[in-house]
Order: C-alpha cells, then structure tokens, then sequence
C-alpha cells in the first residue's frame, strides 16, 4: 500500500510541476507587462507568487522569448556588480501577452464550469 501512495504522491508532484511551468512564460511576461525587470527580480516575483524558479530555467526561456521577438533588453551598468540585463517587452511581446489572458481567462472559466 505504502508503495502505491508514493506513486501517486509522485504523480501529483509531476503534475503540479507540469501546470506550473505551462503557467510560468505567462507569469513572466505578466511581470514585465509592468516594466522592465532583470532576472533576480523576476525570479523574486515568481518566489512570492510561491512559483519557484532557478536561473537555470528562467534563462534559457528569456533567451527563447527574446530570440522570439517576444521581448528585448538593454545592459545596465551595476554600482554593486557586473552590469545587469534588462527584459521588457516588444510590441510583440504585448500582444503575445493578450493572447495568453485571453486563453487563460478562457481556461479558468472552463475549470470552473468543469468542477460544479
């Protein structure tokens, strides 16, 4: 018995981890949808949001949204460090942005109608 808990236990850790990244390009974008922010911010957001991310796998997706249009950044010159990479969003970005409310608001209302 124990050792079907653990399966299903891993299961529900797999597929908490599988919604929280197909969530996590909208949460970033959604960041930034207010300004411009470098990676430690965002990660910072992310933490309070309880979507914990490493930079590990927050840049390798910035660099992807970057290579897609979706965002730019510009260096800054740090008075604590080296510079600092600013992300923002390109006109692209925004309207990418639009979409995934869309779809998001889309697939809320859905779960909703789907738990009654």
């Amino acid at each position: 018995m124990h050792c079907n808990l653990t399966r299903v236990e891993m299961k529900i850790e797999n597929t908490k981890a599988q919604m929280r990244k197909g969530v996590l390009e909208y949460c970033i974008l959604s960041i930034l949808k207010s300004g411009e922010a470098y990676p430690s911010e965002i990660i910072d957001k992310l933490k309070e949001a309880k979507l914990i991310v490493v930079e590990g796998t927050l840049y390798p997706l910035l660099t992807r949204l970057k290579n897609a249009g979706i965002l730019t950044y510009r260096w800054e010159e740090s008075k604590s460090g080296p510079p600092r990479k600013y992300y923002q969003l390109t006109k692209i970005g925004e309207e990418f942005l639009k979409e995934l409310e869309t779809t998001w608001n889309e697939l809320v209302k859905a779960v909703k109608l789907t738990s009654k």
